[in-house]
């Protein structure tokens, strides 16, 4: 079956490539858009300063409009007991200059009662900038199941999930109740690809991209630095797909340290992109026009 099927590429993939320098690697490997990071994920990140105004910001929208490429998500908005709007503000006012659709939200609250009433309020919030707020379950941090993300979902007035297929792999997903979700919740959907098995004991480098740490369990690690492109593991990607939406976007989220040692950006990317057709040509049937 051929299908015309949005493909975007995230930051985490490449996070030591400025966003400007991202618009024109997508473009020049044939992706539709890209996922910024506009914030730190983490204290010890460094961000790019993609704050409105900012000289960087303005020449990725010149990039942006050369290229056609689209903005998918910015992310990251991270839920903690003590959020506040003027936590989140400058994700949106970003966002919203870059045209994003949606942004990307992290639970670090325990309570999952207030991280849902953050979560609607963050929506609520979102709407004016023309962004939906995405909860995604992520296993190591507070909001870390299927249950939790569709739970803080659901109580919000337009929010929805993002999917990730290794997280889904570590928390445990179920293939059958991802079939069985409302599809109007799901965002978009990130790929990559890993062993069957949680790792364990990974060696760590010095550094990585941003100053993300190189600390914390396997993984974060994993995460972070050690997964890999769309077929070149064990992932059972092909349910995976088969259990979202046809019509959703697909967005590549794959930092593989490894690779990025031997290839320049845009190198890398083909390849990616390469190895996304790959598995939906030989293992769900879909061709990518």
């Amino acid at each position: 079956m051929s299908m015309k099927m949005e493909l975007a590429v995230d930051h985490l993939t490449m996070l030591d490539v400025s966003p400007p320098d991202m618009v024109e690697a997508a473009s020049e490997a044939g992706f539709d858009s890209v996922g910024l990071r506009v914030s730190a994920a983490t204290p010890e990140e460094e961000p790019w300063p993609m704050s409105p105004g900012s000289s960087m910001l303005d020449e990725t929208l010149r990039l942006m409009e050369d290229t056609g490429i689209r903005v998918l998500d910015v992310e990251v908005v991270r839920l903690r007991p003590d959020t506040k709007r003027e936590d989140y503000k400058g994700v949106l006012e970003a966002g919203a200059r870059l045209g994003a659709r949606y942004v990307t939200v992290n639970g670090d609250d325990p309570d999952i009662e207030r991280a849902s009433e953050t979560f609607a309020a963050l929506v609520e919030d979102a709407k004016p900038y023309g962004l939906r707020p995405l909860i995604e379950a992520i296993p190591y941090t507070e909001v870390s199941s299927f249950e939790d993300s569709v739970r803080i979902a659901e109580r919000s007035d337009g929010g929805g999930i993002l999917f990730d297929a290794l997280h889904f792999r570590r928390f445990g997903g179920d293939i059958e109740r991802l079939r069985g979700l409302d599809p109007s919740l799901i965002g978009y959907a990130q790929l990559c690809d890993g062993p069957l098995a949680a790792p364990e004991s990974l060696p760590r480098p010095s550094a990585l991209p941003r100053g993300l740490s190189t600390e914390g369990t396997d993984l974060q690690f994993e995460s972070r630095a050690m997964r890999l492109l769309p077929g070149d593991g064990e992932l059972p990607l092909a349910e995976f797909m088969a259990a979202l939406p046809s019509n959703l976007p697909i967005s590549i989220e794959a930092p593989v340290l490894s690779l990025r040692a031997s290839l320049t950006p845009v190198e890398f990317l083909r390849r990616a992109r390469r190895s996304v057709e790959g598995v939906f040509s030989s293992e769900v049937g879909w061709r990518l026009d």
